[in-house]
């Protein structure tokens, strides 16, 4: 099984083209074809992470996110960032949140804290 780096663009594609006729039907992973499948899939991974960084979104629009996923309303937040005229504060970027509403929405909601402690300016606030 000869398998080389992905070093450029060109590499990314051939890798990518190699990978998508398993898109269909995901070989058996262990069988020779499964275990190409995995290790080209860690290689064009490592090359995407390296090439295309994601950034960790902004405070509010990671609240914002995981609050669309869970289904939550601005009334669920009360009990992490206080009364509902603070929750409208914050989630309209008025105020700041708090190193006790950091903590409270890591462990209530499960966001990052690194997405909570980011500043608005540094994530590029909307």
């Amino acid at each position: 099984m000869f398998i080389r780096p992905i070093r450029t663009e060109d590499d990314y594609r051939a890798t990518m083209r190699e990978i998508s006729v398993f898109f269909d039907q995901e070989p058996e992973p262990t069988t020779p074809e499964g275990e190409r499948f995995e290790i080209l899939l860690t290689l064009a991974e490592a090359y995407e992470a390296k090439r295309f960084p994601m950034d960790l979104p902004d405070p509010v629009e990671a609240i914002k996110f995981r609050m669309e996923q869970a289904g939550l309303t601005p009334k669920d937040l009360e009990s992490m960032i206080g009364r509902s005229n603070r929750v409208y504060e914050i989630l309209n970027r008025k105020r700041p949140l708090t190193l006790n509403m950091i903590r409270k929405l890591h462990a209530g909601l499960g966001i990052p804290a690194e997405s909570l402690i980011r500043s608005p300016q540094d994530a590029g606030a909307r």
